[in-house]
């Protein structure tokens, strides 16, 4: 087993966490990734209540006595989810761990650490890592421009970001963007990280809610297979290449503004392309780690398989190429 930093500081056997993924943090997920010995997220806001996250996070807590967290995502909105009750039903149910993302966690961190709530904070380039590390959150994600969703707008890839914040940041720092084997694993290590995080690898696991077209998808993808939308309004997101997210960037390319993709880019369409397997109802996230992914194993087949395979690496490539 491979241990770090993080492993120590969060309580978990592999330094891998699973991604909070809007639609797909289900219990059945984060169980069977606690189970496989690494860091299984439900995500808060998949659940339309506070009342239905605490009913799945006591569907998870039936399903693994390891630890698992719950990703809390705080946008600004002109109709906000009631964040405050969401953040009470997971320090009501007895969660340990609370990955924070979007806006500044600082409102969120003393209730949470009063409950004794370890969070873990994500943040896209390194001014924000430190900004968090000055808040007190107890680790950092930090996201390189590879990843699937919202990479910011610095378009540093995770080759620099991670160093770069590994020479900053002082506490458990984990590696996000990319990643999606054993090889990601050492190399994150290397640069400075203490583990990693992945998504779309985990999107791509038996145990992920979604269609099997949508994993078949994944597979057939390459590394090029993604669309950067939003880019003209300084609101970069990566999501999966497909005809709705084609025509969006054809769309805000030609000048339009965000009212005429608005539709387009509805969340409820890309939770039917993952219900349905319609691969263009609507947009979905995805990285260039497709490039990396050939298979639909377990989340125990995966885990396993990543930390066997970065144990050989280190012991037998690494260590091996020294000379005495």
């Amino acid at each position: 087993m491979i241990r770090t930093r993080f492993t120590e500081v969060f309580g978990v056997e592999a330094p891998i966490v699973q991604g909070g993924m809007q639609w797909v943090g289900r219990a059945g997920l984060a169980s069977a990734v606690s189970n496989a010995g690494g860091l299984g997220i439900l995500t808060a806001l998949t659940q339309p209540t506070p009342a239905d996250l605490a009913t799945e996070i006591a569907r998870t807590r039936d399903l693994t006595d390891k630890p698992f967290g719950v990703n809390l995502t705080i946008l600004p909105s002109i109709n906000p989810p009631p964040y405050e009750q969401y953040r009470d039903v997971i320090i009501e149910s007895g969660v340990t761990i609370v990955e924070t993302a979007g806006a500044n966690p600082g409102p969120h961190l003393p209730a949470f650490h009063a409950a004794g709530v370890k969070v873990l904070h994500k943040c896209t380039s390194v001014r924000h890592a430190v900004k968090a590390q000055e808040l007190g959150v107890d680790g950092i994600s930090i996201d390189g421009f590879e990843c699937a969703g919202h990479p910011g707008e610095d378009d540093i890839p995770g080759l620099v970001l991670i160093p770069a914040a590994a020479a900053r940041i002082t506490i458990p720092m984990i590696a996000s963007g990319g990643f999606a084997d054993a090889r990601g694993l050492v190399a994150a290590l290397a640069l400075g990280a203490d583990g990693i995080n992945m998504g779309t690898r985990f999107l791509c696991t038996r145990e992920a809610p979604v269609h099997e077209a949508v994993k078949a998808r994944i597979v057939a993808n390459s590394e090029l297979d993604t669309e950067l939308i939003f880019r003209p309004l300084r609101n970069t997101a990566r999501v999966a290449s497909n005809a709705v997210s084609r025509e969006v960037v054809k769309i805000l390319a030609d000048g339009g503004a965000f009212e005429n993709v608005r539709d387009l880019v509805a969340g409820a369409r890309g939770r039917i392309a993952f219900e349905t397997g319609d691969l263009d109802a609507g947009i979905w996230h995805a990285s260039t780690a497709q490039g990396l992914i050939t298979d639909v194993p377990t989340c125990a087949e995966l885990v396993g398989r990543i930390v066997r395979e970065a144990e050989a690496l280190i012991r037998e490539r690494l260590t091996g190429a020294l000379i005495a």
